[in-house]
This record gives structure tokens, C-alpha cells and sequence, in this order.
């Protein structure tokens, strides 16, 4: 268990909470990585937790701080780059009881985790590197940008691109899923996007007939997703767009505290919740859990303890639907008004399946 940063700390051992309660037995090991990590070991990732994750496969992890425009790189990209956590799964689920502009939502982000703008090759302006690839760029008749710019590189490998795509179509398969839109910008970034898209036609064939499989432009699903999410089941996008609309997407379910996710691997495993860390709120108990519990739900899962986590998920359910036990992004139209604190709605939830589970005993 990595606790984070910020609220990391509420949202996760909420969900430790929470877990413990289902009847599984777990046994912990916590870790610290960024801002807490470089005070204890002198880096933001240290190699004791990277090894605890590999040793034992699975990681609940609560958010890390990036900084913005400076300091280290993000803490997040690195730990998947180090464990070549390859897929980010999103599911978007809309509960009854959660305020939103929609009625049905029930979908799944998965997003490349490894390439992309987000692969950390960039430079900075003025920069001996930039001059060289400007030079390069002109010396083979390329329209080389301003002396001044900072550049990043967008790599996309067919080897990446197609275990992604993969991966996309045997967790649909896994999960009962019908459809799988693959999602890009090829029609201007014609060789890496186009590689993308070339690439999940070529792996969407093997599954012609069991998963249908669609295309859209990046921008025009941003506008069908406002306007009509039911009608998509699965998503697979590059890192980049993977990342702004899983975002988008929570956005339909009541926000990033509804939204959980995992990080997969061929040997490891790292779920947390979508959200960041927001500082801002620290040591306020007043955040939602529920994308940290919903994290550990799909833990669970993945660990072949289903009914634990059917048992936990609707307790989340009930005491989202009942509205008493509930944050205050949670409070529709009341301001806020008798929200419930971060502990306050994790217990609420281990009450109700505490509940259920003595009448099931019964």
C-alpha cells in the first residue's frame, strides 16, 4: 500500500478500511513515495517500494504530486515506466443516487501506458539538444520549428501499440463487453496515430465476429461522449488522449471521486483512484473515497476474491443511493449541507456490508 500524497492518505486508508471489513485477510505492506519518500530516502521513488511491488504483484496506491512546470517528472509515469504497467483501466459506471446531467453510464477507458507524449522525451528551449534536432529537421527538408521552442517527441511502437489493442479486446471478452472503439488523431498525425489505428485494425480482426469494433477521431468522441455515452462500451486510446478522457468520463459519473483505475502489467499490478492529490484539501477529512474503495474493488477482483468484491461494491451502491453518509460533492443542491467526512462515508459503507453479510449468515 503506497498512501500518497495530499489526501492521499484519507481516500486510502479509507479504503484499507473498507477491505479489511469484506472478511479477506490481507497483510499490508506500506510504502511512501513522492514528496514523504524524498525526505526518507532521498528520492521520490525509492527502490525498496518498487521491489515490495514486484514481490508481491499487487499495489493499492493512493495519488502522487507532480509539479507543474518544473521539479521532478511525475512520480506516476515512472513507476508505470519501471513496472511496465502497459494498461490503465477507467471503468466509468454511474451509480443511482450520484448527481449527474445523465442517466446511463457503464463504460471503460483503456489507455496506453507507456508511449506516447507522456514517454519523458522532451527538451527544453534553448537547449543544445533542440538546436541539434532543429538542425536535423532542416537538413532533411522538414519545416523546422522556431529556434526558440521546447520540444517533445511522441513515440508510438507497433509492439506497444499491439498489446494494448490486445489487451483491450480479451478484457472485453473477460468482461462481457460488445464493443471496442479504438480512438486516435490519424488524419494529421498520420504515421504515429496512423500506427495506433493500423495496428488495432490488425487486432481487431482476430476477434471479428465475438467484439465489434469501430474508429473515431479523438475530437468528434469528445462531442458523441457529451452527447450520447451509452453508446460506447470500451475505449482504446493512445496515453495522451487515454488520459483527458478518462477525465472527461468521470465527469459523467459524478466527478474523479467516483472514478477508480488500475495500472496492468505482465507482473504487476497498481490500482488507485483517478483523481490527484490536492494538497489543498489535506488533513480536512472531507474528500470522497469512493474512487480509493472502488480501486480496492477491482483489487479484489483481480485477486479472485468476486464475491468480496460484489459485496463491498454494493455496499458502495447502497449508501451512494441513500444519500445520508455522503461528501459533499455528493450532496446534490444542498451546498454541501450534513455531507458526511471521508471516514464518516467509509464506515457508512462497511456498516452496510457488515449488515449484509450478518443477514447472510441468517
Amino acid at each position: 500500500m503506497i498512501p500518497g500524497d495530499g489526501i492521499g492518505p484519507e481516500v486510502i486508508f479509507a479504503a484499507q478500511a473498507c477491505l479489511n471489513a469484506t472478511g479477506v485477510s490481507f497483510e499490508w505492506e506500506i510504502h511512501s513515495a513522492g514528496e514523504g519518500a524524498v525526505s526518507r530516502a532521498g528520492s521520490p521513488l525509492p527502490e525498496d517500494l518498487l521491489e515490495s511491488i514486484r514481490r508481491n504483484k499487487v499495489a493499492l496506491k493512493g495519488p502522487i504530486t507532480t509539479p507543474i512546470g518544473g521539479g521532478i517528472r511525475s512520480v506516476n509515469v515512472e513507476l508505470r515506466r519501471k513496472l511496465d504497467l502497459y494498461a490503465c483501466v477507467r471503468p466509468c459506471r454511474l451509480y443511482p443516487g450520484v448527481p449527474s446531467r445523465y442517466q446511463e453510464v457503464d463504460l471503460v477507458v483503456i489507455r496506453e501506458n507507456t508511449e506516447d507524449l507522456y514517454g519523458g522525451l522532451e527538451y527544453r528551449d534553448g537547449s543544445s539538444e533542440v538546436r541539434e534536432l532543429i538542425a536535423w529537421v532542416e537538413s532533411h527538408g522538414g519545416g523546422a520549428p522556431s529556434l526558440d521552442s521546447a520540444i517533445s517527441l511522441k513515440p508510438i511502437s507497433y509492439h506497444g501499440s499491439a498489446r494494448i489493442a490486445r489487451f483491450a479486446f480479451e478484457y472485453a471478452l473477460r468482461q462481457g463487453r460488445k464493443k471496442v472503439t479504438v480512438v486516435h488523431k490519424a488524419n494529421i498525425m498520420k504515421y504515429t496515430d496512423g500506427l495506433f489505428l493500423k495496428v488495432a485494425r490488425r487486432v481487431a480482426s482476430d476477434y471479428a465476429g465475438r467484439i465489434a469494433f469501430e474508429e473515431q477521431l479523438v475530437d468528434s468522441l469528445c462531442m458523441q461522449l457529451v452527447q450520447h455515452p451509452e453508446s460506447y462500451d470500451v475505449l482504446l486510446l493512445p496515453n495522451l488522449y487515454g488520459d483527458i478522457v478518462s477525465d472527461l468520463c468521470a465527469g459523467f459519473i459524478g466527478g474523479l471521486g467516483m472514478a477508480p483505475g488500475a495500472n496492468v502489467g505482465d507482473q504487476a499490478v497498481v490500482f488507485e483512484p483517478t483523481h490527484g492529490s490536492a494538497p489543498q484539501y489535506r488533513g480536512q477529512d472531507k474528500m470522497n473515497p469512493t474512487a480509493a474503495i472502488l480501486s480496492g474493488v477491482l483489487m479484489l477482483r483481480h485477486l479472485g476474491e468476486t464475491e468480496a468484491a460484489d459485496r463491498l461494491e454494493q455496499a458502495v451502491c447502497d449508501v451512494v443511493r441513500e444519500g445520508k453518509f455522503v461528501t459533499f460533492d455528493l450532496k446534490s443542491g444542498q451546498n454541501g449541507f450534513g455531507s458526511a467526512t471521508t471516514r464518516e462515508m467509509a464506515n457508512a459503507i462497511i456498516r452496510s456490508m457488515e449488515s449484509e453479510m450478518r443477514s447472510e449468515k441468517r
